[in-house]
């Protein structure tokens, strides 16, 4: 087991405890910073961040939007498997497309042109969903672009959360089924894989409780932008460093 990898699991499983997503979206670009390879990282955070959306679909799937995700099944998961095979297969250095793009996302809310370019590509839906698979297949970061399309629908609490996470499990688990028909997945350490999904399960059953009933979604909008901001320049550092 390793700890820097526990750490991230912790503060990640939080973040996705919240709002539906997290685990992939922040747990990726934290453990490449750290060195791990990119299959490396969908071995470990896949199971993960299924397990957390399980539990919370299993909370409020009534509220489900069941036409979005009939969609995503549609228009978004053939992309995000495609692409992933490729990335499996070419070996690209993704922190090329992950830093700028997660500097993109944080720039939305501070810039009326990156704002509206965002408003403008969620108005074409088919378009959205197909880029949001392609950007999940290639870089484990269309968590971003779903949370942004599911908040634009202005359902209730609940509902932005449950529908959120029942399309973020879908992404992982056709991830995980790419991943082992193309034997492209790292080797398991079954024991510390085990005490990572625990551990996510734990941070959830706690965060949902605590935290998830007082949470402040302004104040968590100004530190995700902070954060995907500081990641996405430091990643891309690190990849036109080497």
């Amino acid at each position: 087991m390793a700890r820097d990898i526990l750490i991230a699991v912790v503060i990640t499983a939080a973040i996705q405890s919240v709002f539906g997503v997290g685990v992939l979206l922040f747990g990726t670009p934290i453990l490449l910073l750290l060195g791990y390879s990119f299959t490396k990282t969908l071995t470990v955070l896949l199971p993960i961040s299924i397990s957390i959306n399980l539990l919370q679909i299993a909370q409020h799937w009534r509220q489900i939007d069941w036409t979005l995700f009939r969609r995503i099944l549609l228009y978004t998961i053939p992309f995000v498997v495609a692409c992933l095979a490729f990335v499996t297969r070419v070996k690209i250095n993704v922190g090329f497309i992950i830093g700028p793009f997660l500097v993109f996302v944080a720039l939305k809310d501070f810039s009326r042109r990156i704002g509206a370019a965002v408003e403008s590509l969620i108005r074409y839906e088919r378009t959205y969903l197909v880029t949001m698979g392609v950007v999940h297949g290639l870089t484990n970061l269309g968590g971003s672009l779903l949370t942004a399309l599911v908040h634009a629908k202005r359902y209730d609490k609940d509902a932005t959360r449950v529908t959120t996470a029942i399309g973020y499990c879908a992404f992982a688990a056709f991830q995980i089924a790419t991943l082992v028909a193309t034997a492209a997945h790292a080797p398991v350490d079954y024991g510390a894989h085990a005490i990572y999904v625990a551990t996510g399960i734990a941070v959830f059953l706690l965060v949902d409780r605590l935290v998830y009933v007082r949470f402040d979604n302004a104040g968590y909008r100004r530190l995700f932008a902070a954060f995907l901001f500081a990641s996405g320049v430091l990643l891309t550092y690190k990849a036109f460093a080497r």
